[in-house]
């Protein structure tokens, strides 16, 4: 996959046992909705998040009861042979429920502290560093991450008083903008001064405006050097949410800004968490920076291709590869960088399917009912009748087997 040589040269932090930073890939997290002091429906909600591929996922500790939930909810993680990294989500009382439940402060493998709620007035830098004090003393590194809903109002009270008196005053989102990016590198530096070190610092400054987001982050890059973790605040439900996310996070990407993400999609009623995971890796393989399941390219369809069919097959063979892809990735190596195709008619069928792994170019409406099948660029097979489905999801199974090698036989070469 590509690697963007102009990524931002930072500290490595690790959450766990995933390294973020230095360069190494952009991680994919996210957060549970459930109720953290539901052990058993947290702890299947971090599961499936964890096997839809979440690398990292957070979890709201907000009560005594959620607190004193952690340990348990690790205790059957451990169980299920589930070994994510944990973060607690901090707001208001972190420094109270980590004090009371050593336990909790030990086991969750990131903080994540609010510097616009960790404390108010002159409880803010006691309440701050307590939670500081005990990432030290419990080896845990710490994400500072500023809200835009939630920004410290003194801080910005402050800023605005001495923007109304410059010479050119800027517009208050500007000086909002300012707020925030001033809100995590003075935390930040705060944290550092209390004893925290420069490798266990992770900052964000989140809005829910795409444009804003793009122009915070950049401006946040070229003034600290620590890895930055992605994302909206609030993205919003179903394709408003995708595209706003993508629209933000791909241009930064792009320009090497970034080493974690998050699509915070607002699930529709029914809807699995795990679609916000899915996203994120998708709109990191389709950048090119990572690859975590083989990329099914089919065509959108025109005049030439009344007949569903294709559609039915491009559909049976996602579902076919996402049903596959848990063992795939436990037996062969590199099968997550698979390529597929399914083209609806002969204008760029041929063409599309030689350029992928497995291809295939079904008839469009009045052409012969045959689907020419190309292999790594050459056709193999031609394929027709009512098991063609089937036979193509065949050709997939055996093309894994034979071309991606097992991880015993990677071992024994080693």
């Amino acid at each position: 996959m590509t690697s963007l040589s102009h990524r931002r040269e930072t500290p490595t932090v690790r959450i766990g046992h995933v390294p973020v930073g230095g360069r190494q890939p952009v991680v994919v997290q996210s957060m549970t909705n459930t109720d953290t002091a539901d052990v058993k429906g947290t702890a299947e909600q971090v599961a499936d998040l964890a096997r839809a591929g979440s690398e990292i996922v957070r979890i709201t500790v907000n009560t005594l009861q959620a607190a004193e939930a952690v340990p348990e909810i690790v205790r059957r993680l451990d169980m299920m042979s589930c070994d994510v990294p944990l973060v607690g989500d901090f707001h208001y009382n972190g420094h109270q429920l980590l004090t009371a439940v050593p336990e909790c402060a030990r086991l969750l493998a990131k903080y994540r502290i609010n510097p616009g709620n960790v404390g108010f007035g002159r409880k803010r830098d006691e309440q701050f560093a307590t939670i500081v004090r005990l990432a030290i003393e419990h080896d845990k590194p710490v994400r500072i991450g500023v809200n835009w809903g939630s920004l410290d109002q003194k801080l910005l009270a402050a800023l605005m008083d001495e923007n109304a008196r410059g010479d050119e005053p800027l517009e208050a989102h500007e000086v909002m903008r300012e707020a925030l990016i001033r809100s995590a590198v003075d935390s930040a530096a705060q944290a550092e001064e209390l004893g925290l070190g420069h490798d266990r610092i992770i900052l964000s400054c989140k809005v829910s405006d795409v444009q804003d987001l793009i122009a915070v982050y950049r401006s946040l890059a070229r003034r600290c050097d620590y890895p930055l973790h992605l994302g909206l605040t609030e993205a919003g439900m179903g394709s408003k949410g995708i595209v706003s996310s993508t629209a933000a996070l791909a241009v930064l990407l792009q320009e090497g800004i970034g080493d974690t993400i998050r699509i915070s999609l607002t699930p529709a009623p029914g809807q699995p968490r795990t679609d916000e995971v899915v996203v994120a890796q998708e709109l990191l393989q389709s950048m090119g920076l990572r690859a975590f399941s083989p990329m099914v390219t089919a065509c959108p369809g025109c005049g030439r291709t009344t007949s569903t069919f294709f559609q039915s097959l491009a559909s049976d063979v996602q579902d076919f590869v996402r049903r596959r892809m848990p063992e795939w990735r436990t037996r062969f190596d590199g099968v997550e960088n698979l390529t597929l195709a399914v083209m609806g008619c002969v204008v760029n069928g041929p063409g599309e399917s030689r350029h992928a792994n497995i291809g295939i170019s079904l008839p469009g409406t009045g052409e012969a009912p045959v689907a020419p099948v190309f292999v790594d660029g050459e056709k193999q097979a031609t394929l027709r009748g009512e098991n063609l489905t089937g036979e193509f999801l065949d050709m997939i199974e055996k093309y894994v087997a034979d071309h991606y090698p097992s991880h015993t036989e990677s071992v024994a070469d080693g």
